[in-house]
């Protein structure tokens, strides 16, 4: 039985992280640690766990891995801190706010023997899943092109705060399409164009939307929304979707768009009820795999990192009106 731990529960994602934690037969979370001490106990009394207060306690007290959903800019400190106890680890994303950080986080680990992964459930999409394999097996031929959206209800919170998320809704969705791109196609970014803004009336001192376009290698042409434009009324937190335009075919996906339509009389709201794969059950159950057998997660530190220079480059592009290149 892998004891997983939740460092911080600042990050919703935390919440479901830990019920699948607690759904896996294979692992259990016994503790939970939050700099936020209402917040922490909360959780830790909801999924019936321990809560520590002290961080060193926590790390010391018999885990085998971590998933940090603490706010960006805490997540190198804490990635450190859980390699230095010799902790696997699984970091929300973005991995970091900066290269430097994300290149720091993976040598830490590498020092320390431990392995890292990057919360990017999109690989665990039912939906994305076939569009990698139908992709790999070459039934578009060469890519020429992709659409991309990744639209989001605006979550509030630390999220607004530039000094505490690193950026904005580029920087908050930016990531999983760039990591699910690379994944589906095998290329690396070259080159950013981005135009952002505060154009959607949210409470924010960073950008609620993001016009990123992209080169990957090979000439891969890619153009991608990124945004908090969802109303608090929509019924689900958001979307990807990607459009593909290849040699042999086009091929369009909705990644999450496995739903029936739902009229709730006790709400009086239209509802979407999910139905299909789990995505974060993937995610999680892949890392507890990783834990036990002591490899790497599937999806990486590294791949992390890729995502963490497409963000840092269009943040770039934003303030240079230029397109950049990736690797500057």
């Amino acid at each position: 039985m892998m004891k997983i731990g939740v460092m911080s529960f600042a990050h919703m994602h935390a919440y479901s992280y830990a019920a699948c934690l607690n759904d896996l037969p294979k692992a259990t979370l016994p503790a939970v640690w939050d700099d936020d001490p209402k917040r922490g106990k909360a959780a830790a009394k909801r999924f019936d766990a321990a809560y520590f207060s002290d961080l060193h306690r926590f790390l010391y007290s018999g885990l085998d891995g971590v998933i940090v959903c603490s706010e960006n800019v805490k997540h190198r400190k804490m990635v450190e801190a859980a390699a230095k106890a010799g902790l696997w680890i699984l970091c929300e994303k973005p991995l970091a706010v900066t290269v430097a950080d994300a290149r720091a986080m993976i040598a830490a680990c590498k020092k320390a023997g431990v392995g890292l992964g990057t919360a990017f459930p999109c690989r665990f999409a039912p939906t994305l899943i076939e569009v990698h394999d139908r992709v790999r097996a070459g039934e578009l031929g060469e890519i020429y092109a992709a659409s991309c959206t990744n639209n989001g209800k605006f979550p509030g919170g630390w999220f607004a705060d530039e000094k505490q998320a690193g950026g904005g809704a580029t920087m908050d969705h930016t990531v999983h399409v760039a990591d699910a791109l690379r994944w589906i196609t095998g290329k690396e970014f070259v080159k950013v164009y981005c135009e952002k803004g505060r154009l959607l009336g949210r409470d924010t001192n960073s950008d609620d939307v993001g016009s990123v376009h992209m080169e990957m290698d090979g000439g891969t042409i890619v153009s991608h929304v990124a945004s908090w434009n969802r109303a608090k009324s929509f019924p689900t937190w958001g979307d990807v979707t990607i459009e593909l335009i290849g040699e042999k075919g086009v091929l369009h996906v909705d990644a999450f768009s496995q739903k029936l339509d739902v009229y709730c009389d006790k709400t009086m709201r239209h509802e979407w009820a999910s139905w299909g794969g789990n995505a974060d059950m993937g995610l999680v159950r892949d890392f507890v795999e990783a834990v036990r057998a002591r490899h790497a997660p599937s999806v990486t530190g590294e791949d992390g990192l890729r995502a963490v220079e497409v963000t840092e480059a269009a943040y770039r592009s934003a303030e240079t009106g230029k397109m950049v290149s990736v690797r500057a």
